[in-house]
């Protein structure tokens, strides 16, 4: 069969560039939308607190994030890196995955430990003393979208923060389609290729840079 070259990292930057503006504009829209019901600004940090998956997009996205940080304010940057270190520490006893490259194992058993996996736990990139992001610009898709209505095989999700006083009918009324869905598809493919499959969490891809 024919063999693809790999992706280039001035690719993969240009293309990645390209998704998180359609995301940035789309939020854009979903916050309009909703309007009074978004409760997301800057120190509300409840949806940074606990471990989720994420994909070889979102750990490439963090560990470049983390590089630029580290040559414009080192001492945040090594700030970070302890809290990601301490974050490891305290929770690796129960992580459901290989601890030597931070990999997700990908077993029923395993999705159903993570369940339960430090769910106290601060995102290392989250400042305790600001409650903002350190690694705002290269963050997760997850937080990207996290808030609005979003549409999944659950029905429609949102911030248990946001649209408190709002019917369900307002809630789906406020929802915008999710775009760049199928970029995010085909740069993960492309990465997994060249790197291998799993997805894994935060604190080890920034431990990673």
């Amino acid at each position: 069969g024919k063999t693809t070259k790999p992706i280039t990292e001035a690719e993969l930057h240009r293309r990645d560039t390209e998704l998180l503006h359609i995301l940035d504009n789309w939020l854009e829209r979903a916050n309009q939308r909703g309007g009074l019901h978004i409760a997301c600004r800057p120190g509300c940090a409840q949806c940074c607190i606990g471990a989720f998956a994420i994909d070889r997009l979102d750990a490439v996205r963090l560990q470049q994030g983390l590089n630029e940080l580290a040559e414009s304010d080192t001492e945040r940057a090594q700030r970070v890196l302890q809290r990601a270190a301490a974050s490891l520490e305290s929770t690796a006893e129960f992580f459901p995955g290989d601890l030597e490259t931070g990999i997700l194992d990908d077993t029923l058993e395993a999705a159903e430990i993570f369940e339960d996996f430090a769910n106290d736990e601060p995102c290392p990139a989250l400042d305790p003393q600001t409650l903002t992001c350190d690694l705002y610009a290269h963050r997760p898709l997850t937080c990207r979208v996290y808030g609005p209505p979003v549409r999944s095989e659950g029905g429609l999700g949102v911030c248990e923060l946001c649209f408190t006083a709002a019917s369900p009918e307002e809630i789906a009324a406020a929802e915008v389609p999710l775009e760049g869905e199928e970029l995010e598809s085909a740069l993960n493919r492309e990465l997994e290729r060249a790197i291998g499959p799993g997805e894994t969490i935060v604190a080890f891809a920034l431990l990673g840079a």
